[in-house]
C-alpha cells in the first residue's frame, strides 16, 4: 500500500468519552482503521468543541435547526463547535472522515429528525455538511464496518490520489 490518508475520526469512535451523555461510543472497526501505519488521525468532536455543557439532553436535527430534548435551540453553539473542529481538520490537511452516524453534527446521509421518536431522515450533521462543502469525503463508522478497516483505507487513498 502506497501514500498516506490524513482522517478526521469523531474521538467518540476512538473511546472518548464525549458524547451529550459523557459515554463513548467505542467502534472496533475504526480504531482498527486508526491504527493502521498508512493512516493519520485527527480526532474531533465538535460537540465538545461548542462548549455546551457535559452530560446534557439529547439533540437532534429539526431542519436546519439544532435542538435539545427539552426544547431548547442549540443551532448556534453546534455550528460554532462544527466551525472550530472542522477549520482544525482543514489545517491539518485531511480529506477523508469517518464520523458518528445519524448524531446531529457528525451524521452523513442520515440523522435524527428532530422528534425524538428514534425516526431517522435524510440529513447530514452541521460539521458533516461543513467538512463535504469544504471538499471532505465523509463516512460513519457503519461503512468502515461493512467495508473493513484495510479496504476503506485502500479505497480512500484511490480516491485520493485520482482527485489529483
Amino acid at each position: 500500500m502506497a501514500g498516506r490518508l490524513r482522517l478526521c475520526v469523531s474521538d467518540c469512535l476512538l473511546g472518548t468519552p464525549c458524547r451529550y451523555d459523557g459515554k463513548a461510543k467505542p467502534n472496533a472497526a475504526v480504531r482498527e482503521l486508526a491504527a493502521l501505519d498508512e493512516v493519520e488521525i485527527v480526532r474531533v468532536c465538535p460537540e465538545r468543541a461548542s462548549r455546551l455543557p457535559v452530560p446534557r439532553p439529547p439533540a437532534e436535527r429539526r431542519g436546519d435547526r439544532v435542538v435539545l430534548e427539552t426544547g431548547e435551540d442549540v443551532t448556534r453553539a453546534f455550528t460554532e463547535g462544527a466551525k472550530r473542529e472542522v477549520e482544525r481538520a482543514i489545517a491539518a490537511g485531511c480529506t477523508h472522515a469517518v464520523l458518528k452516524a445519524k448524531s446531529p453534527s457528525c451524521g452523513t446521509g442520515r440523522v435524527y429528525d428532530g422528534t425524538f421518536s428514534g425516526t431517522l431522515c435524510d440529513g447530514w450533521g452541521i460539521a458533516a455538511e461543513r467538512l463535504r462543502d469544504f471538499g471532505v469525503a465523509c463516512a460513519s463508522e457503519e461503512a468502515v464496518e461493512t467495508k473493513g478497516a484495510v479496504a476503506f483505507l485502500m479505497e480512500s487513498l484511490e480516491s485520493s490520489s485520482s482527485a489529483r
